[in-house]
């Protein structure tokens, strides 16, 4: 709804995220959206065991049916392989309704994958999307924490190579098939891309896995008009759920964490673990900058003034975990290098000189 207010349309496709261990607390909440997207619902046989799939007419649906690109853990795809089989069922059955494209868009780009790629509309329509079996995440959030990557497109490549394994339900015994063309077809027409947030523990910069799932850029990188997608996150940590937009999230996430004195405090006090999960945060935001675009200037000009700028917090930075806080400098000169944050010449000078200092002190060298 948000979306239809916002641009006086539907999305054509979504591009979204099943985790595993979110999936088993929500009681499959993630997969629920998924079948309601493409209009199908899942139905139990005459056991009680959830194999069945009804399509929901596009007169109860009342409008149409929105195509997904979903890209599953790989907790979700070693725990779930039925419900995979289930959502790959659903998106080929609503791919092969006889209904007009300007209602069913599963159909619409099956179709026209179909002829690009040579296939069948069964095949085209192939949307479940994980890792090889055995392998795990896309790597983004390694070469981020390590800063070992030369500009984005490195980044979107990993992503693609790593995450483009197909669940076929035609196959069920195969396991996960390398499918990259129809992945990156079927996220070419993505209009927006969407997570799940449930649990008020772990937020999007408390861990690397979110910005590591996250397609944003990607999208954008693929479509052939290079438009980026809208980003939305629906948080569902307390009854009353909302949808926000990732650029939102962040800086909720950015003002009740990384900058909110009661919890850095927290963390200070709590010294040598509590620095590095400062660090952490500050790295996990540049993922986000990094596969997004979604991090606000002012959050990294704020983390600056709070963590850089008062000589009396560099101590306890320092004194408490020389490490991490020569990471953090590092992030910040890093997030500037790479243009995520505008700033003034000074704190650039001051950060280098910052860097130089700490690296002294950790080589033990005296001034």
């Amino acid at each position: 709804r948000q979306r239809v207010e916002n641009n006086g349309a539907y999305p054509e496709s979504i591009a979204l995220v099943l985790w595993g261990t979110d999936n088993i607390k929500t009681y499959g909440e993630s997969l629920a959206q998924v079948m309601l997207m493409v209009g199908v619902i899942p139905m139990p046989d005459a056991l009680g065991r959830v194999n069945k799939l009804e399509i929901i007419s596009l007169e109860d649906l009342g409008r149409p049916r929105i195509d997904v690109v979903v890209n599953c853990s790989g907790v979700f795809r070693d725990l779930f392989v039925n419900q995979m089989n289930l959502l790959d069922r659903a998106v080929k059955l609503a791919a092969e309704q006889d209904e007009p494209y300007e209602m069913n868009y599963v159909r619409k780009h099956a179709v026209e994958q179909a002829e690009e790629l040579g296939l069948s509309i069964r095949d085209a329509a192939t949307r479940i999307f994980s890792n090889a079996s055995g392998s795990y995440s896309s790597n983004v959030n390694l070469a981020v924490e390590n800063s070992s990557w030369n500009d984005e497109s490195q980044l979107q490549d990993m992503y693609l190579n790593r995450k483009s394994f197909a669940f076929n339900s035609d196959t069920p015994g195969a396991g996960m098939e390398t499918k990259t063309e129809i992945f990156k077809s079927a996220l070419s027409k993505v209009d927006v891309t969407f997570q799940n947030l449930d649990s008020s523990e772990i937020s999007l910069t408390d861990v690397s896995h979110y910005f590591d799932s996250d397609p944003t850029k990607l999208v954008a990188g693929v479509r052939k008009d290079g438009k980026m997608p809208s980003s939305f996150i629906a948080d569902t940590t307390t009854a009353n759920a909302q949808v926000r937009s990732l650029s939102e999230t962040v800086r909720l996430d950015s003002r009740t964490k990384l900058l909110n004195p009661k919890w850095y405090e927290g963390m200070l006090a709590s010294g040598y673990e509590g620095t590095r999960e400062i660090q952490k945060r500050l790295n996990n935001t540049l993922g986000w900058s990094a596969t997004s675009g979604q991090v606000d200037n002012w959050v990294y000009e704020d983390a600056n003034d709070v963590y850089m700028k008062d000589p009396e917090m560099q101590k306890r930075l320092m004194e408490t975990n020389p490490n991490s806080f020569r990471k953090m400098v590092a992030n910040f000169l890093e997030a500037n290098g790479r243009g995520y944050w505008e700033t003034s010449d000074e704190n650039i000078e001051r950060l280098r000189n910052l860097y130089m200092e700490v690296e002294d002190r950790i080589e033990g060298v005296e001034n």
